[in-house]
């Protein structure tokens, strides 16, 4: 069996970057044959190579895609993304493209529960061809010290594209105040800049805090390893998420995690278990506080959090639930 991934901007490092890369890596570990295909504005594919399934990310950039082949796939699935159902399943300008393209899915893919409520509440009819396969987690295996951080330190890492829906100026704002109170505290920033304008009032507030908070900028997945291995706790400040590939990444290396109240993250993190969810500033505040002061605390969140990874977020099982509606979709 071949299977072509298509993906948006598979050239940068976006959450949907390493889901696909891990899922083909899984698909291939079953002996399963892929053809990664990068969505861009410049993409100038016009024919996919032939492939027995072709397995779409992205609703609304998969669909605007189809749109300029020359000859379109008999049939697809579709993995809905955080940006499908929370911002392009409900725009008066997208909505209909995003319809248009589920409606017509073998099969359609999300992450949890919440997210098929959300997308059966808008449309009930594509119930019988929804799967819930929840995202896989791998070893990052390289954790040489590149980049150390200071000692007598306390590290927060925050790991995403820098853009609107991240929401990272509240996490150096609400930091900021913790920071005064305690100098230990420490910010990093991980990823590229993905809006401009976002970019530059980040700038601004990296140049105002420069003493504390750091911007590592664009690091290749696979030297993640380095940044988990010496976080003291990661961060998640979306406005919205799908299931943030650095929260598991986080929980699978057993560190604790303080996220904001979103369907992605509800779907992975349960409150003062295997993690902390905030949704006021003071809320955000008393977690991070209680994480930097607790060492017990912290110890035991994150064993929490590394068995439940363990159990229920194995890339091999990920790998091998695609692989049935694979075969159950074109037998």
């Amino acid at each position: 069996m071949k299977v072509l991934l298509v993906t948006p901007n598979f050239h940068q490092p976006r959450g949907n970057t390493v889901t696909v890369q891990r899922i083909a890596d899984g698909l291939k570990k079953s002996d399963v044959q892929t053809d990664i295909i990068s969505i861009t504005e410049e993409n100038l594919v016009k024919t996919l190579p032939k492939a027995e399934v072709v397995h779409g990310f992205h609703a609304y950039h998969f669909y605007k895609f189809l749109e300029k082949l020359d000859t379109k796939p008999a049939s697809y699935i579709i993995t809905l993304t955080g940006t499908d159902l929370n911002h392009h399943l409900f725009d008066e300008k997208t909505r209909e493209d995003v319809i248009f393209c589920l409606r017509n899915a073998k099969a359609i893919h999300v992450f949890n529960q919440e997210a098929k409520h959300i997308l059966l509440k808008e449309l009930p009819e594509v119930k019988h061809k929804t799967a819930i396969i929840p995202q896989g987690t791998t070893e990052i295996p390289d954790k040489s010290l590149q980049q150390p951080k200071e000692d007598d330190t306390f590290l927060f890492v925050l790991a995403a594209g820098i853009r609107k829906v991240k929401n990272i100026p509240f996490a150096i704002e609400s930091l900021r105040s913790l920071y005064e109170k305690n100098s230990k505290v420490r910010l990093w920033l991980v990823g590229p800049i993905l809006e401009e304008a976002e970019g530059e009032v980040v700038k601004e507030l990296l140049q105002a805090n420069k003493k504390w908070v750091c911007y590592l900028g664009k690091v290749p997945h696979k030297k993640m390893g380095v940044i988990y291995t010496q976080a003291d706790c990661v961060l998640n400040t979306s406005h919205s998420e799908g299931q943030p590939a650095s929260i598991l990444e986080a929980m699978s290396s057993c560190l604790p995690v303080l996220v904001s109240n979103n369907q992605g993250n509800r779907s992975i993190v349960s409150h003062r278990e295997t993690g902390f969810i905030y949704t006021t500033s003071n809320q955000f505040l008393d977690y991070a506080e209680q994480i930097l002061n607790n060492i017990e605390l912290r110890q035991t969140i994150g064993e929490n959090a590394k068995q439940y990874i363990a159990e229920n977020h194995s890339s091999e099982k990920e790998a091998k639930q695609l692989i049935q509606i694979y075969q159950n979709t074109w037998k």
